[in-house]
């Protein structure tokens, strides 16, 4: 919430207090104990400036069929989890590092080289999200290498599901935040079903995006549509389509839901099911938890971003990120 104090200091200063006291009568109140009559009093004040238009208002949701998101569980393979346990490792040592040059630059009184010290810890774990986004994904997308079949958890469990959805006559909709997945999911999607698929991604002209939606809208025998987040997130019209599924996480809820809502809108005539990949025992499982909090106070109290992944403390990131035994 101290997102809003920060936005309405510029917009409306004065509007929310001073950050002692937003944070007294509403951060602590609502983050906390989800108490109803500060969230009430937030949502009075802040109304008038803020527009927000959701799907399960009166009136649009009475025109949408149903739509049901499911967490879908994948393992990891043996080779993922010795990949993911080194990255791991290597990573918290530089973090341990990072953390013992920025509390002696502080001793030594030097502040700037702290400050650059505590910036380079979070982009540290930034990389370390994203190396480890890759592995479970897929060890040759972490390893930038090609191969033939599928390597991963993720990619046997994606195959089967699209097995089960031209079974029941279902088009899918597979969304990616990487073009390098992407590619990959081509590769083995086609030579699972014998019919290549589209793959929407930042490098594709105006032009030949339009022809991709208008086969996978018409043509009976388009049945899979690879988008990437980013460039087939929002915009698109692709209700021919009645299963999405998120192959990785973006870990913002108002984006996630933008890409479901490609399939789930005005003129979509069944019932929609998200499918929400999350590999086991990783950190995927851990941070879907903590998401499932974030999303319930952005309905409380319209949005929230999601800068917070690059704050956690040592003991939480060793706690999030290190393996369980579910996950192999």
């Amino acid at each position: 919430l101290a997102e809003y104090w920060s936005i309405f200091s510029i917009v409306e200063p004065g509007l929310l207090g001073s950050p002692a006291q937003f944070r007294r009568d509403f951060v602590m109140p609502i983050e906390e104990h989800r108490d109803r009559a500060a969230i009430d009093r937030f949502r009075r004040i802040t109304s008038p400036f803020l527009l927000r238009r959701v799907k399960t208002d009166p009136g649009i949701l009475d025109e949408l069929p149903e739509k049901n998101v499911v967490d879908y569980f994948t393992t990891l393979t043996p080779k993922q989890v010795a990949l993911y346990e080194e990255c791991l490792k290597a990573n918290l040592e530089s973090l341990e590092t990072l953390d013992r040059e920025s509390r002696e630059q502080e001793a030594a009184g030097d502040r700037l080289h702290a400050a650059q010290a505590r910036l380079s810890r979070r982009g540290q774990i930034l990389r370390m999200i994203l190396n480890l986004k890759q592995i479970s994904n897929s060890p040759s997308q972490f390893q930038k290498e090609w191969v033939d079949k599928p390597d991963s958890g993720k990619a046997e469990a994606l195959l089967e599901l699209l097995r089960r959805c031209r079974q029941s006559g279902r088009k899918a909709l597979v969304f990616t935040q990487f073009r390098e997945m992407g590619e990959r999911l081509v590769r083995w999607i086609e030579d699972a079903t014998g019919r290549k698929p589209e793959f929407l991604h930042g490098g594709v002209p105006a032009a030949k995006r339009m022809e991709m939606v208008d086969a996978f809208q018409n043509n009976p025998d388009s049945e899979v549509f690879i988008l990437s987040l980013k460039a087939g997130g929002t915009g698109l019209n692709l209700t021919a389509a009645s299963a999405v599924i998120h192959y990785d996480l973006w870990w913002n809820p108002a984006v996630e839901d933008q890409a479901s809502d490609r399939a789930w809108r005005i003129g979509q005539r069944r019932d929609v099911v998200v499918y929400r990949f999350i590999t086991a025992g990783t950190f995927e499982e851990k941070v879907n938890e903590m998401l499932k909090k974030k999303r319930e106070l952005a309905d409380l109290a319209v949005g929230v971003g999601e800068s917070w992944i690059g704050d956690l403390t040592d003991d939480e990131i060793k706690s999030i990120f290190s393996l369980s035994s579910s996950g192999i």
